[in-house]
């Protein structure tokens, strides 16, 4: 098989970093990219073709493969908005001629409804964390913190103690493209932060400086990966069924701000939406909610 043609590599590497700087995306969402790139151009190897000689069938006849390999329409809309983006730049660099990708719609995708735990269940996750150890109690902290503010997990793991203004309450994030927000600290989480910054931060710091404010018993900062683990052993142990992720209390947070009547326009700022569409999804999720506490409990329902 033919190898992926050297300037192919050297285009996406062009393209990558104009992401990152011009566009400001996040290193995930460059990655990503770079990835269903890397794909496409592995594709075109196989057929003695390169990027810069690509033309209208050739994406087409990629996207079906794509299809049959099993991919769903959203991995499938994702690798179209790469390619999307990249013969855009590649033309307005002067590097093509015509974009063959312009006349080719994006798949059709649904919007499903994210699964959300309940409050009862929030509850149970929060509490499951052991306090008495050092990593239970940073545990208890991250999740009351994740919770308590909506944020996403790479917000989370990334947060600093300089950026925690206690006075307000209040804590500066850096989100995606490098767009800061204020965001409310809530008493519980504030409470658990500052227990876990006396009783257990020293212990598993031992004297070495890390900038983040969550930390690992290496000694540095804790990780999307590691977090992800985390969570999973404490939905086991509070006894939750279902798909549940960093993200999900993201998700919980929004929804039972919905379910306790707040305006939609103040839960996009706390989460740091830049279009209110994205936001809408939760006005869906409290509706469906509401529906089946109705059938469950309403004599009528």
């Amino acid at each position: 098989m033919r190898e992926v043609d050297p300037a192919d590599r050297e285009l996406a590497l062009r393209f990558s970093d104009m992401l990152l700087v011009e566009r400001g995306l996040s290193a995930n969402t460059v990655s990503a990219y770079g990835s269903d790139l890397a794909g496409f151009s592995r594709w075109l190897a196989t057929r003695e073709r390169s990027l810069a000689d690509v033309v209208h069938a050739d994406v087409l006849c990629y996207l079906d493969e794509f299809a049959q390999r099993g991919a769903s329409a959203r991995t499938a809309a994702r690798q179209m908005s790469a390619l999307r983006r990249f013969y855009a730049w590649a033309v307005r660099e002067g590097l093509m001629s015509s974009n063959p990708v312009s006349q080719i719609a994006s798949p059709s995708i649904g919007r499903p409804l994210p699964h959300i735990p309940s409050e009862q269940e929030i509850t149970r996750l929060l509490a499951a964390p052991d306090v008495t150890t050092d990593i239970g109690l940073r545990d208890r902290a991250m999740l009351e913190t994740l919770y308590g503010a909506g944020l996403r997990v790479s917000e989370l793991v990334g947060l600093e103690n300089a950026r925690i203004n206690r006075v307000q309450g209040a804590m500066r994030i850096s989100g995606k493209g490098g767009k800061e927000r204020l965001v409310p600290l809530g008493e519980h989480a504030q409470s658990w932060i500052e227990r876990y910054e006396h009783e257990a931060r020293p212990a598993l710091l031992r004297s070495r400086r890390c900038d983040a404010l969550f930390v690992t018993a290496r000694g540095g900062a804790m990780t999307r990966q590691a977090f992800w683990y985390r969570i999973k052993e404490h939905v086991r142990v509070a006894g939750i069924r279902g798909h549940v992720s960093p993200h999900t209390l993201r998700h919980a947070f929004a929804t039972h701000l919905m379910n306790h009547d707040a305006d939609l326009r103040v839960v996009q700022l706390l989460l740091g939406h830049s279009d209110l569409s994205t936001t809408q999804i939760y006005t869906h999720v409290a509706r469906e909610r509401l529906k089946t506490l109705h059938r469950t409990h309403h004599p009528r329902g």
